[in-house]
């Protein structure tokens, strides 16, 4: 009995083992290489595969999800013979299991060694400040080299980036400076416009002031002539109007004779001739009515100047006759 049940205990473990190989599950987005004999037959598929145990095998296990490999600093020789040291990042994609298995032995190591080489050949046609500026220009010429090298081999290369181009230390000390040195530039012709403009704005506004000012006081001083024409035709006018005599037109030469000398500037003025008569004649006027009485009598040494002509018997007072 029991060499009986050790071989069915045998036959058991065989019967699971090869159940176990017969049927694959291959996760989403995988792929499986299978061979028989040493040979490639087919490629497994995501899901439940059945093959045939102890005759077919599983080669290679592949992702086909997109992929992000870095690459470490590479150093390259720029046109103007700087060396500088580049981190690339490659995005691709395995979209044919069976080439990426038999085309190349590691297609890892192939991209790395083929952007290494591209990008030398590349930035070695470009100076330090052309490499430093076109990274898209880089990007695209890499990508295209890449992606029609791993064509055959079952990959897309979706993208290529340049993370970092590090320039020799005393080429960044001297960009350093000369961009410290630019930016002083910048800002000391910054604030000059400034100084410039704000000056000119200053400028126009003073003008505009003074255009505005002398207007207001040409207006003003024009409103002040027109309104004195006024009043002195007014004036005349009423004098006009009231037949004024010498003695009063001698009056209004007195009355303006403090306005004439007004002024500092106003050294020598020059009196009209007609002036002196018509004082002369005001000084007179002036002298009878300082004799004039009040009852008529005589008010002082001087002449009466008063007639009496009352019919009836009464004292009349006339009025003082200026000659």
């Amino acid at each position: 009995m029991q060499p009986i049940i050790i071989v069915l205990i045998i036959l058991v473990v065989l019967v699971f083992i090869a159940l176990i190989k017969t049927i694959q599950v291959i996760p989403q987005a995988s792929a499986a290489i299978v061979e028989r004999f040493g040979r490639y037959t087919r490629t497994l598929n995501a899901g439940l595969n059945i093959v045939v145990p102890f005759i077919d095998s599983i080669r290679n296990r592949i992702d086909l999800r997109e992929q992000v490999v870095p690459f470490p600093p590479q150093p390259v020789i720029t046109q103007d013979n700087l060396v500088v040291n580049i981190d690339t990042v490659i995005y691709y994609q395995v979209t044919d299991a069976r080439a990426a298995t038999y085309e190349v032995a590691s297609y890892i190591q192939a991209i790395e060694q083929l952007t290494v080489t591209t990008l030398r050949n590349i930035i070695g046609g470009m100076d330090l400040e052309r490499t430093l500026t076109s990274r898209e220009e880089i990007n695209a010429a890499l990508r295209g080299v890449l992606d029609e090298a791993t064509g055959k081999w079952g990959i897309r290369v979706n993208r290529v980036e340049l993370k970092a181009i590090e320039p020799p230390t005393s080429i960044q000390d001297s960009m350093e400076k000369q961009m410290r040195a630019d930016r002083d530039k910048r800002a000391a012709i910054l604030t000059a416009e400034g100084i410039r403009q704000s000056q000119i704005l200053t400028a126009e506004g003073e003008k505009q002031s003074a255009i505005l000012r002398a207007e207001g006081e040409a207006k003003a001083a024009a409103l002040r002539a027109e309104g004195e024409a006024q009043a002195i035709r007014t004036v005349f006018e009423s004098i006009h109007a009231g037949d004024a005599d010498q003695k009063l037109l001698a009056y209004q030469y007195l009355q303006m004779l403090p306005k004439i000398a007004e002024g500092d500037a106003n050294k020598l003025w020059i009196v009209p001739s007609e002036i002196g008569d018509a004082l002369k004649g005001l000084s007179g006027a002036m002298g009878n009515m300082a004799n004039f009485g009040p009852l008529g009598g005589n008010g002082g040494s001087g002449g009466s100047g008063v007639k009496s002509a009352a019919p009836t018997g009464t004292e009349r007072r006339e009025q003082p006759t200026i000659d």
